[in-house]
């Protein structure tokens, strides 16, 4: 059995008030928190919001399999929560200026895929992707990243390959170690996006036709 066959076979509940779905809901509380303590220049204390709601983004997924409390609301929200959590964060440091746009609308528009595709193939065919592991990393990556520009201590100096301006730690100017970071995970992030897109587009393709008999 193929693993989106066995993630489609789990027992999926309709419970609502389970242990995991606490979790994520207190995590998306933790994102207009983080985004008013930064927009307001409490960055220590956005970094740290920030850094509990990241480090717990395994805990939801990991409380619902341990206790087989799997919920059709959570296979939804846990995802939805990591995504808005990583939108979120993206806005946040380029509003505050510590990142470059081209970085916002890499993210934004493959989280929006992830997203949106996520979404639709859930509850229109009733196929759920499981996440893979180089997809965690990627995330953690990126959260990692964030956290670092967030706190923005301490720089680090350029590499000086080049003089453009929108490719910080490349140029001479000082930055953020978190920048390294964030590379690391944009690479790995668009590397997974084409697995993801792959692995949906199987799954469909190996779904009977409308009306046919399983």
């Amino acid at each position: 059995m193929g693993r989106t066959a066995m993630a489609r076979s789990e027992q999926v509940s309709d419970k609502v008030l389970t242990a995991a779905n606490v979790v994520s809901f207190v995590r998306l509380c933790m994102i207009p928190l983080y985004l008013g303590l930064l927009l307001n220049g409490f960055d220590l204390a956005a970094t740290l919001v920030f850094a509990v709601a990241a480090a717990t983004d395994f805990l939801d997924g990991q409380i619902a399999r341990r206790t087989h409390t799997v919920t059709r609301l959570g296979q939804l929200l846990d995802p939805a929560v990591d995504r808005l959590l990583m939108i979120t964060g993206v806005l946040g440091v380029f509003l505050v200026g510590r990142l470059p746009l081209w970085v916002i609308v890499v993210v934004l528009l493959r989280d929006g895929l992830m997203l949106g595709g996520g979404a639709w193939l859930l509850s229109r065919r009733g196929i759920r992707i499981p996440v893979v592991y180089a997809g965690k990393v990627a995330t953690t990556l990126l959260f990692v990243g964030f956290a670092g520009l967030l706190l923005n201590q301490p720089l680090v100096p350029g590499l000086g390959w080049c003089d453009i301006a929108w490719l910080p730690g490349f140029n001479d100017a000082a930055v953020s170690w978190g920048i390294w970071f964030i590379y690391g995970g944009l690479a790995l992030a668009l590397g997974t996006t084409v697995y993801y897109i792959a692995a949906a587009l199987h799954a469909l393709r190996a779904q009977p036709p409308a009306g046919e008999a399983a």
